[in-house]
């Protein structure tokens, strides 16, 4: 499949698939999943990058195993809602990936998403060394829970 709209997206689902979120970094790439009836994301892991091959097969596992019919990709768009490198770079990690899967992607504004899962994880107490091991997936899962907000609110 190709990058498609959100609405897209959610429309093309499977029944009984879910989504998973997308944090890309240059280091890691935290990763969330909703539960099939697309309500929730729910944190799931953090891939610490290493070469795109391995990255790829990683996710290509987790999509197999995890039930997993569509992507929701952070897109890391600036404040002044201009498009830089990590837009490009983010875009680039999209349309390679998807040359080896058939499945649909969208693509989804992740302005804020580390600030806010920053802040959650200070609201609950967390310690500066164990926020720094789950912000990615924190952050994945802002992105998610935003993308299925928004599309639910328009159903």
């Amino acid at each position: 499949m190709t990058i498609c709209n959100p609405r897209d997206l959610i429309n093309s689902l499977a029944p009984g698939k879910r989504i998973l979120g997308l944090d890309l970094g240059t280091k890691t790439i935290g990763l969330a999943l909703t539960d099939v009836g697309h309500c929730i994301a729910t944190p799931m892991e953090t891939i610490k990058r290493t070469k795109q091959l391995a990255d790829f097969a990683r996710l290509m596992d987790i999509i197999e195993t995890q039930g997993v019919g569509a992507l929701v990709l952070g897109l890391p768009i600036n404040m002044d809602d201009t498009e830089g490198k990590r837009c490009q770079a983010t875009r680039q990690f999209a349309s390679d990936f998807l040359k080896g899967i058939d499945i649909p992607l969208a693509f989804w504004d992740e302005r804020l998403s580390s600030s806010v899962a920053q802040d959650a994880l200070i609201e609950a107490n967390v310690r500066p060394k164990k926020r720094k091991a789950v912000i990615d997936k924190i952050a994945a899962s802002v992105i998610l829970q935003g993308f299925l907000d928004n599309i639910g609110a328009r159903n």
